[in-house]
């Protein structure tokens, strides 16, 4: 169990957050193979974001065995209609605003149907849909050297298919809904801030 309530301010964490993002616009407006249109990229002034907010910067999780009603393998729908192969990796189960939240973590099977990639992990939040994309946000969850998780929610970031309707991107499963607002991470434009 994680609890986010009581967090130092860390400079140069705010610092990093900022840099990363400003690589994130840098690349959708320069990259070749960039998800904006490039119609779209000569007008691009970079990507809205809530404020960084340190207490979503979730370390020292334990990715706990998956134990749930639906199976551990499964395919994951997508945008356009194409299901992904994949695996319930685990469940990251943290304490936020005075009650317990989970996720699950997937992982995506490879040709050979093994799990590849790193850990996934997709959310919808309160903001889903008005102030984020509708089929939710994501997150890569980092794993340290001592086996614990890092969730930072201050990254969590749009699919593609948010910029460009040829992606095809996977929809948040609906177990992986939390009934809170997360005013951190990636929004959509005209959303408030």
């Amino acid at each position: 169990m994680h609890d986010n309530t009581h967090v130092t301010p860390d400079p140069a964490y705010r610092e990093a957050v900022e840099r990363k993002r400003a690589e994130d616009d840098e690349y959708l407006r320069t990259a070749q193979d960039s998800p904006l249109l490039p119609e779209a990229r000569a007008a691009f002034a970079g990507l809205p974001y809530f404020p960084v907010d340190e207490g979503w910067r979730l370390a020292g999780l334990v990715l706990q065995p998956y134990e749930g009603e639906a199976p551990v393998r499964f395919e994951m729908a997508a945008t356009r209609g194409e299901d992904r192969p994949a695996v319930r990796a685990g469940t990251f189960r943290f304490e936020a605003r005075g009650a317990e939240h989970r996720l699950v973590a997937y992982r995506f099977l490879g040709d050979d149907d093994e799990p590849e990639g790193p850990l996934f992990v997709p959310f919808m939040d309160a903001t889903t849909g008005t102030d984020t994309y509708g089929a939710g946000r994501y997150l890569d969850a980092a794993a340290a050297d001592d086996g614990t998780w890092t969730l930072d929610f201050n990254l969590a970031y749009h699919p593609y298919c948010a910029y460009n309707p040829r992606y095809s991107c996977p929809i948040t499963p609906a177990e992986n809904r939390l009934a809170i607002r997360l005013e951190v991470g990636e929004r959509l434009a005209g959303g408030h801030a």
